[in-house]
C-alpha cells in the first residue's frame, strides 16, 4: 500500500507524468514487499516551493507512504533513483529535491483496514 505524491515546482505533461508514474512504478519495488500493483501515485505540478530563500530553479518535495515498518537501506536506494527519475524527466537537480518517508500502521482500503 505504497502512496508517493509529488509537489513539483514546474508544469509537467501528460507524457512525462505518464513516465515518471512508470519509473515510480518500478522504483517501488526497491522496498521489499512492495509493487506496482498496490502503488498510487499524486502530482502536484505548479507548487509553490522555495528552497534556500528562492524558487528560480526547478525542484520537487516527493513523499512516500508505505504501510507496515520503515526500511531505512531500501529508503536510501529509493531516493537515489527518486532523484534519478526527476532529475532526467523534469531536470530537476538531486540537491533540489527533498524525500519524505512515512511509514503508516493503520491503512484503509475498501471499506476496512489492514
Amino acid at each position: 500500500m505504497p502512496f508517493i505524491n509529488s509537489k513539483i515546482s514546474v508544469a509537467i505533461t501528460p507524457e512525462q507524468e505518464t513516465k515518471i508514474k512508470s519509473l515510480l512504478g518500478e522504483a517501488i519495488e526497491l522496498i521489499p514487499g512492495k509493487s506496482e500493483s498496490w502503488l498510487m501515485v499524486g502530482f502536484e505540478p505548479e507548487y509553490k516551493l522555495y528552497f534556500r530563500g528562492n524558487n528560480s530553479e526547478p525542484m520537487a518535495m516527493v513523499e512516500v507512504s508505505v504501510f507496515g515498518q520503515e526500511n531505512p537501506d531500501a529508503f536510501t536506494t529509493l531516493t537515489g533513483r527518486i532523484c534519478e527519475i526527476f532529475g532526467d524527466v523534469l531536470n530537476i537537480a538531486g540537491d533540489h529535491i527533498y524525500v519524505k518517508y512515512q511509514a503508516v500502521s493503520n491503512w484503509g482500503w475498501n471499506g476496512s483496514n489492514f
